[in-house]
């Protein structure tokens, strides 16, 4: 599946009406370019200082309710004692207080929209709680960790990951294909190998091909690495709904993905394609440097 990912991604790059890559920028890009740290040792709440056990077990309810679709008018944020949080860093301060508080994730729907509860209702929060409630049904009989512990490769653990938990399909069609993202299976595996290898565990996550979500796109937009049509810079400008599954959206995901694999065949190779993808997220937290706004798309696949 990983490898069909890829082939998706160049099947839609050299199909794309709306998207251009500009590889000239990509050059420049590469030259200057420095791989970023793994992106959870930017969060500021010790996520990484738990036992390996229980933070598997907190990244897997993290990327069932969490890291997806934040955008609104006005945009989900919760104040906390140290300010104004949005976003996925967010969501993950509220899970990871009721991951330490209770241990467990059995809410009635009105606990789960108390624990989410910000300036405004979070975005998809009914489909969050479907998502949830799958999750707590697998965990009434499988033990996470003890059933992933000896998974040190991405594929093994993505195949896992993709047949256990079906929220994790994400898939649209264009030009009559189907095309594979799987963007929280990818970015789940790759936490797990990550945090693993933080452990000294041996890891494999070299397969995985990134995450087409909408921060990344909108960092390599505004950096000139892609751009768009007339047509579709006016719909992200005056943000306008994109569809889940509209040629628009499929061409910017797949794209974002083109561009990932050419920094990575730039690089000679020497440095994974997921490590690319969590610099570039990185670089979206600089609001100074990302001038270009992000595509407006309803959907739990990012």
């Amino acid at each position: 599946m990983l490898e069909k990912i890829l082939q998706d991604a160049h099947f839609v790059h050299e199909h794309s009406q709306d998207v251009v890559i500009h590889e000239d920028v990509i050059d420049t890009f590469v030259k200057d370019f420095v791989p970023g740290e793994f992106w959870l040792k930017s969060n500021p709440f010790h996520v990484l200082d738990m036992s390996l056990r229980d933070l598997i077990s907190f990244l897997l309810v993290y990327h069932t309710i969490g890291d997806y679709c934040f955008w609104g008018d006005p945009k989900w944020m919760i104040q906390t004692e140290d300010g104004v949080l949005d976003g996925s860093f967010a969501i993950m301060k509220l899970v990871i207080q009721e991951f330490q508080e209770r241990g467990n994730f059995n809410l009635t729907l009105d606990e789960f929209q108390d624990l989410l509860k910000g300036n405004v209702e979070i975005p998809l929060l009914k489909e969050r709680y479907e998502q949830l409630q799958i999750l707590n049904t697998y965990l009434q009989n499988h033990s996470f960790y003890d059933e992933i512990a000896d998974f040190n490769d991405d594929v093994t653990l993505f195949s896992y990951l993709i047949d256990h938990f079906p929220y994790f399909k994400d898939e649209s069609t264009y030009e009559g294909r189907t095309i594979s993202f799987y963007k929280r299976a990818q970015l789940l595996t790759s936490d797990i190998l990550h945090v693993k290898e933080m452990k000294g565990i041996p890891v494999d996550y070299t397969h995985l091909v990134g995450c087409a979500d909408y921060k990344i796109p909108q960092v390599m937009n505004s950096y000139g690495m892609m751009t768009y049509s007339d047509s579709l810079d006016q719909m992200i400008a005056t943000k306008t709904e994109i569809p889940e599954g509209d040629a628009y959206e499929v061409e910017i995901r797949a794209n974002t993905l083109a561009v990932i694999d050419s920094i990575y065949q730039k690089l000679g190779g020497k440095v994974p394609r997921m490590d690319i993808n969590d610099s570039i997220w990185l670089l979206g937290q600089n609001k100074e440097k990302v001038k270009k706004l992000y595509h407006c798309t309803k959907t739990t696949h990012y």
